[in-house]
């Protein structure tokens, strides 16, 4: 990527940067304010008004904004203008309850387009390049999502998840540069080049752009060795606009930048809400700067990750690796535990696939962990002869959790065509 790629809001000088942001801040306060019911409540429960903002810092004396909040405003509560200038709507799967709604106007679409592009330029794509879109299509804006790279000089293919043997058809085919999907559903996608005795370092894949779920180092060096590709980590979620909202670098792959000239990150204590400083981890928030079908004040995300300098874009902070979810966690007799901390145990021992999800039980009065994990292809009897032991063994060691490990044939879990479900609970009761 040349600086002639760069756009208008990555030129910016660090004090452009902070005045543009404190401008946007207070349009989209004063803009909640005045149009949306449910923002004026909660601001004057807190003895808040648009003009009390008159720093960055004081965007903390702002109301957070959750899932539950979106739930109870179904289905166009918080929206900020009217019907007839919303282009676009998504929601949620609402398998928990009522799906969360979002909508565009024909300008959050076209800002949209334009972060997905930055993203994509940065993540070591070029204009011209094809691209193949295997994120799901429908109300998940991780598929059409991804489409506004058709008005920057991509060709987009609209795969979506799913149909596996013909991904690897058209990836043959079609012969495309870029592949966008959550890591779990590309490495089913390996498993089928496998499958049908292709080797998947031969395609003409360059550029693997994965998100929409949390997902280790690890893993990445298992789809980059095995394609022999770069894949690099794109944020983003519905609520807050899609994919884009952050994407790493390329040449970095040291965490995603956030496109901080649209969206004000910011890092709380998961339960009590503080305010941490940069570097300590806590659950991201973000606020939309630029929004306006949907403007988001201080949106709790439940994603744990760390605020970091900028590098690929000095004046653009970085997140960490997400670690996991706050709703993710599970405390087994005492001890926290996310699926990302066992799959990093996991990636340790090479007779074991990148597949596993976890199962939660209660037999008795106390919570119980079974790892179900799948054997590589071709590893023998021999191999794994006691390796369930070494490998509950390695988790009690790093994890300080015991959990029984039942390790499975290639192929006997279920695989994802998009996000991956990682625990099973089965407790009676519980969630």
């Amino acid at each position: 990527m040349t600086e002639t790629d760069l756009d208008a809001g990555e030129r910016m000088s660090l004090d452009e940067l902070r005045s543009d942001q404190l401008k946007n801040l207070k349009t989209t306060v004063t803009s909640v304010y005045e149009r949306v019911p449910f923002y004026r409540k909660a601001f004057d429960d807190l003895g808040v008004t648009p003009a009390d903002i008159t720093s960055l810092d004081d965007i903390a004396k702002l109301p957070f904004t959750t899932k539950q909040d979106l739930r109870d405003n179904y289905p166009f509560g918080l929206f900020a203008v009217p019907q007839e200038q919303v282009a676009r709507i998504h929601a949620s799967s609402g398998t928990t309850g009522l799906p969360t709604v979002v909508g565009y106007t024909m300008g959050d679409l076209d800002r949209w387009g334009s972060l997905i592009a930055r993203s994509i330029l940065g993540a070591g794509g070029k204009r011209g390049q094809m691209m193949h879109n295997a994120y799901g299509y429908g109300l998940f804006t991780g598929g059409l999502g991804v489409h506004g790279a058709e008005r920057h000089g991509f060709t987009v293919v609209p795969i979506s998840g799913g149909q596996t043997p013909r991904q690897v058809q058209l990836i043959q085919d079609f012969k495309p540069d870029i592949i966008t999907a959550t890591p779990t559903y590309l490495l089913t996608i390996l498993d089928e080049f496998h499958k049908q005795g292709i080797d998947p370092t031969t395609t003409s894949l360059k550029t693997a752009i994965c998100g929409a779920e949390p997902w280790t180092d690890e893993m990445r060096k298992e789809i980059e060795n095995s394609f022999n590709i770069d894949a690099v980590d794109i944020y983003g979620l519905s609520e807050v606009m899609g994919p884009g909202v952050a994407c790493e670098s390329a040449v970095t792959k040291d965490g995603p930048t956030i496109w901080e000239d649209h969206f004000y990150p910011e890092i709380v204590d998961p339960f009590t809400g503080e305010v941490l400083p940069d570097g300590e981890e806590g659950e991201l928030v973000f606020t939309s700067l630029t929004k306006e079908a949907l403007p988001i004040i201080r949106y709790r995300t439940h994603d744990l990750a760390t605020l970091l300098p900028g590098t690929a874009r000095p004046n653009f902070r970085r997140i960490s690796r997400i670690t996991g979810r706050s709703d993710d966690l599970m405390i087994i007799r005492g001890v926290n535990v996310y699926p990302a901390n066992v799959e990093t145990v996991l990636f340790e021992f090479a007779p074991l696939s990148p597949h596993f999800q976890l199962i939660l039980t209660r037999p008795g009065r106390m919570d119980e962990m079974t790892v179900e994990v799948e054997a590589r292809e071709g590893v023998g009897a021999v191999e794994l002869d006691g390796l369930d032991k070494l490998v509950a063994a390695r988790i009690k060691e790093r994890l300080g959790v015991s959990c029984a490990i039942d390790i499975k044939m290639p192929g006997d879990l279920p695989r994802s065509v998009g996000k991956m479900k990682r625990i099973i609970d089965r407790r009676e009761g519980v969630r």
